[in-house]
């Protein structure tokens, strides 16, 4: 695993002025904390941290941040985004320990083809897209995979379904779903109105059937009429 080294800077003042004056200037505000030690505030520039947190790892990589010459390995914690813009306006950087683990949450990726479901006009409804998973800081997996080729409709996978690297734990319900096989409903619309149109049909052909009957019965009696006259 490639490093990924930070640096960032210290001596910023604290308040609403100051931060924007930092993001003014392309930095961006933020702290760093853990493992029972000071919290120490910091800023980083954001070409550069957008740089770090692009990587396959994404938002779980880890990083060395540089501060003040000394390094801190940490995770990214928490991003705070302007409520309109949605631009970065606040990072938090957690320390950590490699010998500890650290609990992230990690993105869940569907792999293969689900043919029955897709046979059946049916679609694949994913309800789990990130689980949330205990491991060291070596081994943070960058995405989870769970396989949906033996889905079927009306059948689920779930929580237990998704393969955990070795070291990696989850402390989330097995049975939990995370996706789901189901018919849309455009597929259910439809088959409600083929059965509607074949149950017309068979009160048609029914009809028919009592028509005929009604008729040959009608025959039956003038004929018995005609024989009457007769005598």
């Amino acid at each position: 695993m490639e490093e990924i080294v930070l640096t960032a800077d210290t001596g910023r003042n604290s308040g609403t002025r100051s931060s924007k004056r930092l993001r003014m200037d392309g930095n961006i505000p933020g702290v760093i904390y853990g493992l029972d030690k000071e919290s120490i505030p910091v800023s980083v520039k954001w070409p550069e941290l957008r740089l770090a947190l692009t990587t396959e790892a994404g938002v779980n990589a880890v990083i060395q941040l540089e501060v003040d010459g000394q390094r801190h390995m940490s995770i990214v914690k928490d991003i705070q985004r302007h409520p309109v813009r949605r631009d970065v306006i606040h990072v938090d950087f957690l320390r950590i320990d490699p010998n500890q683990k650290v609990t992230v949450d990690v993105p869940v990726v569907m792999i293969g083809d689900a043919l029955q479901v897709t046979q059946a006009n049916g679609m694949v409804d994913q309800n789990l897209f990130s689980l949330t998973v205990d491991a060291p800081p070596a081994a943070i997996p960058n995405e989870l995979e769970v396989d949906i080729s033996a889905l079927t409709v009306g059948d689920s996978v779930r929580v237990s379904d998704i393969g955990l690297p070795e070291g990696v734990t989850t402390d989330a319900d097995p049975e939990e779903t995370v996706a789901v096989g189901m018919i849309t409903r455009s597929t259910l619309e439809a088959i409600a109105a083929e059965e509607a149109a074949a149950a017309e049909g068979e009160e048609g052909e029914e009809g028919e059937e009592g028509e005929a009957t009604d008729e040959a019965e009608g025959s039956d009696d003038s004929q018995d009429a005609a024989e009457d006259s007769d005598e």
